[in-house]
């Protein structure tokens, strides 16, 4: 006798996802066995709005493009006004520009530990991750003056200097990061229940990253060798040192380490930047009278992966045309690889394992039985999934070891 095979829902809205869009899970029993994606719920049509402001005008509104990445969208845009035309950046403003980026990399690193932990069971995961994000935003605050969107880029430079004064106390904070997140790593490495949760769980091999042309940690938990810092070097990445984190075993517990070690990638870039600051004081801004006609492309290893932003300019004050791709369109697809032959179970994790960029939304559709028109499964249901596996393998595991403190 045939399978029966059941459609569950996921989405536009649901707490795995920080921006609507929709995914049809196909289950033979708590087996999935197909996946249809529908992208295009939150389009609000950014790049043609752009062609209607000015230059100024036009990063503080990519910063809006994505509240967490409100740093890597301008970013990009920058260089590709000022490839366009043809704008040299004072050095000073190149390695504020990657302070600030690298500190967006750790916040939104310890936002997805966080949530990961939360989708598996695991809540104090979720607090002590969200805990330290709090000290990174409130250093980002008194870098930019903003927790986010901190509108610090500008085509020729940034909007304001670090004071000398304040290097110290930026040194101490990061200083302050490395006990905790060498926590994470140990617990998450030692942990077999986090291992049982996310090894050898929604794999990705690297032919298939390359097939989807997949981006940022999700290519490189495969050990696919790819980072825009590196291979397209801006801002100051170019000028410290600091290596690509890869892993290989493409699962989701690459994700979690690829995503852990480079914040400690972050810190030294940081830490490197901060030094070259304190001693070579100079302007911050070439502070451009004109974008010339042409075009010109911006990249950035955003937290997610290569953000791509074109521009056209025809000589006036605002974009002729501008044209944006964010990682998450690369990498979103390759879940129709990753998820199937997995349990629903595991689904919520391997959805979210890419870290997929959308706007936080908290609900879900259903799956409703036509013949009773009783709810099968709800939002709650798969969150509930999850943790249920994540008991029952603990029970299973008897786990001795020390546990995540405060646990």
């Amino acid at each position: 006798m045939a399978k029966k095979t059941t459609i569950i829902p996921v989405g536009p809205y649901h707490p795995l996802q920080e921006e609507p869009e929709f995914f049809k899970l196909y289950v033979e029993g708590e087996t999935v066995v197909g996946l249809d994606i529908e992208l295009g719920y939150n389009h609000r049509g950014i790049e043609k709005l752009s062609e209607s402001k000015d230059y100024e005008e036009t990063i503080f509104l990519v910063e809006r493009v994505c509240g967490i990445c409100s740093t890597s969208h301008p970013m990009a845009c920058v260089q590709a006004v000022e490839e366009a035309g043809r704008i040299e950046v004072p050095e000073r403003a190149l390695y504020i520009r990657s302070v600030v980026g690298e500190l967006e990399r750790i916040h939104s690193h310890l936002l997805w530990l966080g949530l990961a932990g939360h989708f598996l069971g695991f809540n104090t995961v979720w607090m002590w991750a969200w805990r330290h994000r709090e000290e990174v935003l409130n250093l980002c605050e008194r870098v930019t003056g903003n927790r986010n969107h901190y509108g610090m880029l500008k085509p020729g430079g940034v909007r304001r200097d670090i004071a000398r004064s304040e290097l110290p106390v930026i040194h101490e904070m990061l200083k302050s990061l490395h006990q905790p997140l060498n926590l994470f790593v140990r617990t998450i490495s030692d942990d077999p229940l986090i291992q049982a949760r996310t090894k050898g769980i929604g794999t990705l091999n690297a032919d298939q990253v390359r097939r989807f042309a997949a981006l940022g940690p999700t290519a490189r938990s495969s050990g696919v060798d790819i980072d825009v810092r590196r291979d397209h070097p801006h801002a100051a990445y170019g000028l410290v040192d600091w290596d690509v984190v890869l892993e290989n075993g493409g699962d989701v517990f690459a994700k979690i380490m690829v995503r852990l070690r480079e914040m400690f990638q972050s810190i030294r870039i940081i830490e490197q930047c901060l030094s070259y600051l304190d001693s070579h004081p100079g302007p911050v801004d070439a502070r451009p009278k004109e974008v010339r006609p042409g075009e010109g492309i911006g990249l950035y290893e955003a937290p997610r992966g290569e953000v791509f932003h074109y521009i056209r300019s025809d000589g006036s004050n605002r974009p002729m045309r501008h044209k944006i791709r964010a990682p998450s369109y690369m990498n979103v697809p390759t879940n129709r690889e990753s998820v199937i032959g997995e349990t629903v179970a595991d689904a919520t994790i391997i959805l979210a394992a890419v870290d997929p960029c959308y706007c936080c939304t908290e609900r879900m559709a259903v799956v409703v039985d036509p013949d009773t028109d009783q709810v099968v499964v709800g939002g709650k249901d798969l969150l509930r999934l999850s943790r249920e596996k994540t008991d029952r393998l603990r029970a299973d595991l008897k786990h001795q070891g020390p546990e995540f403190p405060g646990r």
